[in-house]
């Protein structure tokens, strides 16, 4: 992971391009004292969320589906891996969502776009990828690879980089939903 390490300074480019300038954050006042570098992977990951939603919306539309919001997206994903029917809960699992109001929503949606199936299975229904889904997913999974996996390789990042920075997005994952559950408890 040397260029994640690589960028710890970073440089203004106006008439001093040399100067270092401090630490990019989107709130100044969360930026105080001792929690500076948390700031900074906290605006790293707003501006890196919104990036990856924009960009899975587009991708799907790009794909031959429309209309769908980001987690719409994420849902049909997950319901098409590895050709499992899955239960609501299973996916709000995986996606680690602690609404299952939105994910029965997006559900809702993906069934009106023939996309997904349900399947009642004693009381709990099931939900899997019809094959007009699976062939979506398909096309989605070459375009990223034609947009996104080559440009990746190009900034020299190595597989082993991507599930280095993937572990500790899930790692940190983890101590935001434990400071969430301490936070409710204050």
């Amino acid at each position: 992971m040397k260029k994640l390490n690589d960028s710890k300074h970073h440089h203004n480019t106006g008439n001093t391009p040399h100067s270092k300038v401090g630490p990019i954050v989107s709130s100044a006042h969360l930026a105080s004292g001792s929690a500076m570098e948390l700031s900074e992977l906290e605006f790293g990951l707003i501006v890196a969320g919104n990036a990856f939603n924009r960009w899975v919306v587009r991708c799907m539309n790009a794909a031959g589906l429309q209309e769908l919001s980001p987690l719409d997206v994420l849902v049909l994903h997950s319901v098409n891996h590895r050709n499992r029917a899955k239960r609501t809960a299973d996916i709000c699992l995986v996606l680690n969502v602690e609404d299952s109001h939105t994910v029965t929503y997006a559900l809702k949606k993906l069934l009106k776009h023939g996309v997904v199936m349900s399947e009642k299975r004693g009381k709990e229904t099931y939900y899997s990828a019809t094959e007009e889904g699976t062939a979506v997913c398909q096309r989605y999974r070459e375009i990223r690879e034609e947009c996104l996996v080559d440009s990746l390789r190009s900034l020299g990042f190595s597989g082993a980089d991507t599930g280095a920075v993937a572990g500790f997005l899930r790692g940190i994952s983890g101590l935001y939903d434990q400071a969430a559950r301490s936070a409710a408890s204050l």
